[in-house]
């Protein structure tokens, strides 16, 4: 009988133990999961110094540190929730999309342990990774509702119907909000990751540099965002105050850009709420962390009568916990890989 037909015939469990792994970028990170909503353990080790000192993240040093990290981070996952690797019922791991090289040292790993334990191989998306951080976040939480999908990779407005079926009312036509924070950090002389430091540097500026609404003639999807025209406002707005001897104010920048990035972030979800007639909005991806987009979604929901769930900053940036909590529902519905298994660099929202 060959892995995949023993396993097969393995007995899914009500209250299985999912290990979550995640090396799609420049995070190293396992968790364990039980039931798909209580966090056993978590680790986190992260590249980022490194790829700090050239500007952005370089594919084989993030790959390398993976293969450096993913066993300690697997040994204190395992040490924190007092198991052992036999204890755990399946191995749900990220299968992309992300870096190929940096996905295939998680992939690779998780196909050893499944074999080695005879335990489910379950593959996950790194995208409903990020919308199930909010199970994590509300162990109440049912579909269906709103996301707002934020990330370095991807920008959209999803409709979660039921644990399984999305539906993408819109997304970027260009940039993500992500890329576009890096980018528009790199202008003003901030160092990676951009997010953070953009942030950090808002909070003393005022939203006074005039900056283009985005999309507001565009005959495309209602729900579609662009931020390459908005980035390039920020970039020529730099060039012609340098070019001019004029003062420029990054703090004022930085705030301007992240009210341009946001707010239409927010106008879009409510209104997915109120074209759905949903009442229930969450937050995906690593830009969820953003002060403002929380602030600004706190008080609008707070007027509409919408209940938020925003997960902790921790869980919107990439980690195990997210892999596992989606890898939980993968399982329970049988979604098994075998052992040709191999990363996507890019996969459908």
């Amino acid at each position: 009988m060959s892995y995949f037909e023993s396993v097969k015939s393995l007995k899914i469990k009500e209250n299985p133990l999912i290990m979550g792994i995640e090396t799609s970028c420049d995070e190293t990170a396992v968790a364990i999961i039980r039931n798909g909503r209580e966090i056993l353990s978590d680790e986190i080790i992260s590249s980022a110094t490194e790829h700090a000192k050239f500007g952005g993240v370089v594919p084989e040093i993030a790959s390398r540190a993976h293969t450096d990290a993913i066993l300690t981070a697997t040994e204190n996952a395992l040490k924190n929730a007092g198991l052992k690797l036999s204890d755990i019922d399946a191995f749900a791991v990220t299968e992309g999309a992300g870096l190929l090289g940096a996905l295939l040292v998680g992939v690779s790993f998780a196909k050893a342990l499944a074999f080695s334990e005879n335990k489910s191989l379950v593959p996950v998306s790194h995208i409903r990774g990020h919308i199930a951080a909010s199970y994590l976040a509300d162990k109440t939480l049912e579909p269906p509702f709103i996301t707002i999908l934020a990330s370095g990779g991807h920008t959209a407005i999803i409709e979660v119907k039921d644990y399984y079926t999305h539906r993408v009312l819109g997304s970027t036509i260009d940039d993500a909000v992500g890329e576009a924070f890096d980018k528009v950090a790199r202008v003003l002389g901030l160092p990676y990751p951009g997010g953070p430091n953009v942030e950090r540097l808002s909070k003393n500026g005022k939203n006074v540099v005039p900056l283009p609404k985005m999309l507001s003639h565009y005959d495309g999807g209602e729900y579609d965002f662009s931020y390459s025209g908005l980035k390039t406002a920020v970039i020529n707005y730099v060039h012609n105050k340098t070019e001019k001897g004029e003062e420029i104010v990054k703090e004022d920048i930085a705030k301007s850009f992240t009210c341009a990035a946001i707010d239409v972030l927010v106008e879009k979800a409510f209104k997915a709420l109120k074209e759905t007639g949903y009442k229930t909005l969450t937050v995906s991806g690593g830009v969820g962390a953003n002060a403002y987009l929380r602030e600004s979604l706190t008080d609008r929901a707070k007027k509409e009568g919408v209940r938020l769930i925003l997960p902790e900053k921790r869980y919107c940036t990439d980690n195990g916990a997210m892999i596992g909590a989606e890898g939980y529902l993968q399982y329970r519905r049988g979604n098994f890989a075998d052992l040709n298994l191999n990363a996507k660099a890019v996969i459908p929202l």
